[in-house]
């Protein structure tokens, strides 16, 4: 089932975009700027490498150090960022923690992917290896269907989301067991059906 990744500290799905053809990563990236209205459009290069804009909100849970001093200037706000699709999560980090002169370790931070889907919130934790751009070439230019939220990771496995996250995945898991209750009683209810069945053929006389 497609939320069981919800649950996971890490995404671990192989990305396909080592294997897009420069025709087809031309094509996604036309399609992509027809889509844009902030003019923040994907540029392709001749080698097949792309560049273009990412937005990241800041959802930090505590003040950053900046120069050991610490700031929540940047809390909250959303920063607009401009890579190529040869940068990867962990560079992206690094690269809005120097834009901000924050002083702790990028290790401590983390990179989330916000999908909204049918009016649920889907949040996943990226691997360091992924590629921000990739991502945001294949779901289009909009914030409402793909955002990205750069968090700190130090804290507990649940605290790192947000309430009405929290809520959709305690729905989700509702969902989930009454799906496998119903499953089990159709299950059991056809062996009864069989069993009953194999009984009254038995007991008929020759």
């Amino acid at each position: 089932m497609a939320h069981v990744r919800l649950f996971k500290d890490v995404e671990k799905e192989k990305e396909t975009h080592n294997y897009l053809s420069k025709e087809e990563i031309k094509e996604k990236v036309h399609k992509y700027n027809l889509a844009v209205t902030d003019k923040l459009k994907m540029t392709l290069n001749s080698n097949g490498i792309y560049t273009g804009f990412i937005k990241v909100q800041m959802e930090l849970c505590k003040p950053s150090h900046t120069a050991g001093k610490p700031t929540a200037s940047s809390n909250g706000c959303m920063n607009t960022l401009h890579i190529s699709s040869t940068n990867t999560v962990g560079e992206v980090i690094e690269a809005l923690l120097k834009k901000f002169l924050v002083t702790e370790s990028p290790t401590k931070f983390a990179l989330y992917k916000r999908c909204h889907r049918e009016d649920q919130v889907y949040a996943c934790k990226l691997s360091d290896r992924e590629h921000p751009l990739y991502l945001r070439l294949v779901a289009g230019p909009r914030t409402d269907t793909l955002s990205f939220v750069l968090r700190e990771h130090e804290i507990g496995e649940w605290e790192a989301f947000s309430l009405p996250e929290l809520q959709n995945f305690l729905r989700i898991l509702d969902k989930e067991e009454d799906e496998q209750l119903q499953n089990l009683k159709e299950r059991y209810a056809a062996y009864r059906h069989k069993l009953e069945e194999a009984l009254s053929q038995a007991w008929k006389p020759g």
